[in-house]
């Protein structure tokens, strides 16, 4: 037959104990001594171990129920086994008579040893078991202050301030095997031993590498710092409503996917527009060349590309000129040779304008460093969709961002402004490029 858990009687005034909570179900297999239940007493909360080995066949109290002492409140055994009845929830007739508010005991009630629950391992509170377990800390070299040398919160924070400083064996030899100085490591907790976490966090430092600041990542940072220290940038924001834009590649997309087997992206639309903002606003087109201001007649965009080891700004020439299926050839011709570092000097040369585009990812606006000798270049952000006002209702419309920065020696403010409001009318009416 199936082993009884009874409630415990931790002293002798102890009546009842109250369920706080089961650590197990029924039908789980449980060890002796492992927890099976937390319970609170007038005086303290503790777990209730189980006094022997095999399954959890039945609990018969629930959680907040108050149970007498000495009582069953749940059987272990094994699969099949059968157990006793089901619980006198008649609490008041289970609890001793008393007599003058003393409790009468009975000569002849058997007495049943309070070591009948001390088992091997060491007795503690569910506090001081959390603690120790948060710090690694072995029970069993810890002295307990409670009944029966239980072990309490504050004797596992005593010998923890006691123990500063050393190290678990764990965190020892993480630091052995990838050699950390452990002479200056600070604990997580000033009272704590020095453990894993502590160790770990000295490793990234002794896990980085170093990679040569060379080639084209070396030529793109010189490049950007010397514009960022030299032009006075200054960067203008907007937002163009896509709806039409949309529309024109959704009407656009198969024509020039049959006619050049690939297909328009937004990249190509914002080539076309901006070439034809350009031509409106020759100032934008424009380098610092020593004294003197060069304005170019030519329309040369580049488009910014990202490779494993940099950036690199292959242009597409004449851009004004090309229709929208040309674009699409060029662009993609000149991303694909980018990326598969088959660009030669010329495709990287001879820009007027450059646009970065980073609308396939999850940016909204940014501020763009100008591609010297060019005097400006625009920033494009994904196309998001926002709830806007049109003609005084309230809509959710496709937006996307344009960032301008520009070259205050070259541009002033307000040109440079009415350049980003053409262009954002053009993307917002691209039937315009048709003119």
């Amino acid at each position: 037959m199936a082993e009884e858990l009874l409630m415990p009687k931790l002293g002798a005034t102890m009546e009842k104990g109250t369920i706080i909570g089961w650590l197990k179900n029924e039908g789980d297999q449980v060890e002796t001594g492992e927890p099976i239940l937390e319970i609170m007493t007038d005086k303290i909360n503790m777990e209730v171990e189980a006094t022997s080995s095999g399954i959890l066949l039945k609990k018969l109290y629930d959680q907040e129920e108050e149970v007498p002492v000495l009582v069953p409140i749940a059987y272990i055994g094994h699969a099949g086994e059968t157990y006793g009845s089901q619980p006198n929830k008649d609490i008041e007739k289970l609890l001793p008579e008393t007599k003058n508010g003393q409790e009468q005991e009975a000569s002849d009630e058997p007495k049943i040893p309070q070591t009948s629950l001390v088992h091997s391992k060491p007795r503690r509170t569910p506090a001081a078991l959390r603690l120790a377990n948060k710090h690694e800390v072995d029970l069993t070299m810890v002295k307990g202050s409670g009944p029966n040398n239980r072990i309490h919160l504050m004797d596992v924070e005593q010998f923890i301030n006691q123990n500063a400083k050393k190290m678990t064996p764990l965190a020892k030899k993480i630091a052995e095997d990838n050699d950390v100085d452990t002479g200056n490591l600070q604990t997580a907790s000033a009272n704590a031993k020095i453990g894993k976490v502590d160790v770990l966090r000295e490793l990234p430092t002794k896990r980085s590498r170093s990679v040569n600041y060379n080639g084209i990542r070396k030529v793109v940072g010189e490049r950007m710092s010397k514009s960022a220290s030299v032009a006075p940038h200054v960067t203008l924001h907007t937002e163009a409503d896509m709806t039409k834009a949309i529309e024109v590649r959704n009407l656009l997309l198969e024509k020039i996917k049959s006619k050049t087997g690939l297909r328009l992206s937004f990249t190509e639309i914002i080539v076309k527009s901006t070439a034809y903002a350009l031509k409106a606003h020759p100032m934008v087109n424009a380098s610092l060349n020593g004294n003197q201001i060069d304005i170019h007649t030519d329309i040369n965009i580049g488009l910014a590309v990202a490779v494993p080891n940099g950036l690199v700004v292959p242009v597409i020439r004449n851009a004004d000129e090309k229709g929208l299926a040309a674009l699409t050839e060029e662009s993609k011709k000149l991303a694909k040779n980018a990326r598969e570092n088959k660009l030669n000097s010329d495709d990287m040369s001879g820009g007027t304008f450059t646009i970065s585009n980073l609308g396939m990812y999850a940016v909204d606006s940014f501020t763009p460093i100008i591609n010297q000798p060019e005097s400006a270049i625009l920033g494009v952000g994904r196309i998001k969709e926002q709830v806007v006002s049109n003609n005084g209702s309230i809509e959710v419309r496709p937006q996307m961002s344009l960032s301008l920065s520009f070259d205050h020696r070259v541009i002033d403010g307000a040109p440079a402004a009415h350049f980003l409001t053409d262009l954002k009318e053009i993307l917002e009416n691209p039937y315009e490029l048709m003119v």
